[in-house]
């Protein structure tokens, strides 16, 4: 895999930045298209994301975070949050040697570039989330759409049996490679 994944991850950051901005005040308390999930629930799940991904990609362990990202941290000005959260995130991501370092995630320490990759996935596709669950329009990047398959192809199995995100659809048959992603995450377009 050849991607630049810190910048794929920072355009995608800025992807999922867009669909938060356009977050009403009457949706944050509607139910997200991720079960058992509100609006709100969902960004601040994407924020804390970006908080972890911020600490383990810098060297910390999950232990050494605790429970200080546990709850809302959202606060009065979500959108705020979510640009420090993904400040943080991309400038971990984008440190001398960070691609190499490992991380200590909940699956096993990987090197910073899988991890990356991860969260690339995530950001980008619950961005999507956000924009299906208020209206906003839900057409992604196709370089990130790329990307992700990139990301995806050497581990597909591993990913989708690990449940975080959704069972696995089946892809519609001629369907574009965005719809495609998304049934395999879960979704359906």
């Amino acid at each position: 895999m050849d991607l630049d994944l810190p910048e794929l991850h920072f355009h995608a950051l800025e992807s999922t930045r867009r669909y938060v901005a356009g977050v009403g005040d009457e949706h944050w308390a509607r139910e997200s298209t991720c079960a058992g999930w509100t609006v709100r629930e969902l960004v601040n799940h994407i924020v804390t994301g970006n908080y972890w991904a911020g600490a383990l990609a810098r060297g910390r362990t999950i232990d050494e975070v605790g429970d200080r990202l546990d709850g809302d941290v959202l606060g009065e000005d979500p959108l705020a949050e979510y640009e420090a959260s993904a400040g943080d995130a991309d400038a971990a991501f984008r440190a001398p040697g960070a691609m190499d370092a490992p991380c200590a995630v909940s699956y096993g320490p990987v090197p910073g570039r899988v991890y990356c990759g991860h969260r690339l996935l995530d950001v980008l596709v619950h961005g999507w989330d956000v924009a299906k669950s208020t209206g906003q329009g839900t057409e992604l990047d196709p370089e990130l759409v790329e990307a992700c398959w990139e990301v995806i192809e050497p581990e597909k199995e591993a990913l989708i049996g690990s449940g975080a995100f959704g069972t696995s659809h089946d892809i519609p048959p001629g369907a574009d490679r965005q719809t495609a992603l998304l049934a395999l995450l879960g979704r359906t377009a």
